[in-house]
């Protein structure tokens, strides 16, 4: 029962899984910034903001 009690290796687990969902939220942006669709939604935002002018 001394094993459940100590929690000594809890911070590097929780550092690594930080740090596996920042890296996959990463990828994940990449993925949908640099897609087609992304692409021509900020062309039609950036042309219709200089048309505008």
């Amino acid at each position: 029962m001394e094993l459940l009690k100590d929690d000594s290796g809890m911070s590097t687990v929780e550092y690594a899984i930080g740090t596996l969902a920042a890296a996959a939220f990463g990828g994940l942006l990449y993925v949908l910034l640099t897609s087609d669709f992304m692409r021509k939604l900020m062309e039609g935002l950036i042309q219709r903001a200089l048309s505008s002018v």
